[in-house]
């Protein structure tokens, strides 16, 4: 039986073409797929790539190696289930957290030396079938939909990022930034009750969803964006979220914050980037990374019932898989208006 699948070949070779449907190991479920959202990371991949996608030699949890069909933001209906398989049944609506790692979901497992992605160390949801470790599902809420279920992962980077802050109810805070994640931020950032948010965008379009989900705006062509809010916040903010992958950005995201201050990297990067470590040194303060997630899925599944990270205001286009490429990848290359584009199957 065969199914479409969009699958990565190289840089800029995305091709959707007709491959076996994965058949169901002992601890696996088979989803039927029917929403999966085009990441930042998959752009990065199409346009930069390979990053995390194995092309020389098979990953060592998955054993995979390119091409393999990309889609890591997916959720569907379990269809099948594998002999050992207890926790979730046919018929069950499933967000997928698509981690490998050496242990599954326990521990740092976001820290695994060989950390990998379902849709990019291994076949993924640009599909219409995906088979996954029964271990990486999480069951749906009744008032949580499919659209809004697609959503659960990058909310969860998010979510994850605010969390590994040093940020408490009260506090200003910065997000540089608003492409999805950046949004979701401000949402994340908002539920954990920052009373100030300042978003730091170029793009008018992305200015516009930071304003409507309750940030202040800052338009970096227009005003000194460091010093106008040092200055509205009385030294500076008390944390910050990088989320551009810009070099520049960097050293204003440590800038921009206060005396003993803290700066979350969140982005993913295709180069170098210089920072002056006086700005630290001198300031206290305190530059700190984080990847994925772990251990926040039940917690965004619990903020989406309460109306967080709501599809409908992050959701620009929904295609079909046929059309990924051109009204997928290339448009979120070509339009600033787009935040988070949904792909189904059929």
């Amino acid at each position: 039986m065969k199914m479409k699948a969009a699958r990565w070949y190289g840089r800029r070779d995305v091709r959707v073409e007709e491959v076996e449907v994965p058949s169901v190991g002992p601890k696996d479920v088979k989803i039927a797929v029917k929403y999966a959202g085009i990441c930042g990371s998959d752009l990065h991949e199409y346009l930069g790539g390979p990053i995390f996608i194995p092309v020389e030699k098979e990953h060592p949890y998955s054993h995979v190696k390119a091409p393999l069909t990309m889609g890591h933001e997916f959720c569907g209906e379990i269809v099948e289930v594998g002999s050992e398989v207890t926790r979730v049944k046919v018929g069950d609506r499933v967000t997928v957290e698509p981690i490998l790692a050496k242990n599954g979901l326990e521990g740092q497992y976001n820290l695994d030396p060989n950390l990998g992605f379902v849709g990019l160390a291994s076949n993924g949801g640009f599909a219409e079938f995906c088979v996954v470790d029964g271990g990486l599902v999480h069951k749906l809420p009744d008032n949580v939909d499919y659209e809004q279920g697609a959503l659960t992962e990058p909310a969860a980077v998010a979510l994850y990022a605010v969390r590994q802050s040093k940020l408490k109810a009260g506090d200003s805070s910065v997000v540089f930034g608003c492409g999805p994640i950046g949004l979701l931020i401000i949402e994340a950032l908002r539920a954990a009750g920052s009373t100030k948010i300042y978003a730091v965008e170029l793009s008018p379009e992305r200015q516009a969803k930071a304003k409507e989900l309750g940030a202040i705006v800052v338009d970096p062509s227009k005003v000194d964006a460091v010093a106008y809010i040092k200055e509205q916040t009385n030294g500076g903010a008390d944390v910050s979220y990088e989320v551009t992958g810009v070099p520049k950005v960097l050293q204003q995201s440590i800038e921009v914050v206060k005396n003993d201050g803290e700066c979350m990297v969140v982005s993913i990067w295709e180069s170098e980037a210089s920072i002056h470590p006086n700005e630290i040194v001198i300031k206290e303060k305190t530059v700190k990374g984080i990847i994925a997630y772990r251990n926040c899925f039940p917690a965004v599944l619990e903020l989406m019932g309460q109306g967080y990270f709501s599809k409908e205001k992050l959701v620009t286009k929904k295609i079909l898989v046929d059309d990924i490429v051109k009204e997928g990848f290339e448009a979120l290359v070509a339009e600033k208006s787009q935040v988070k584009i949904l792909v189904s199957p059929k």
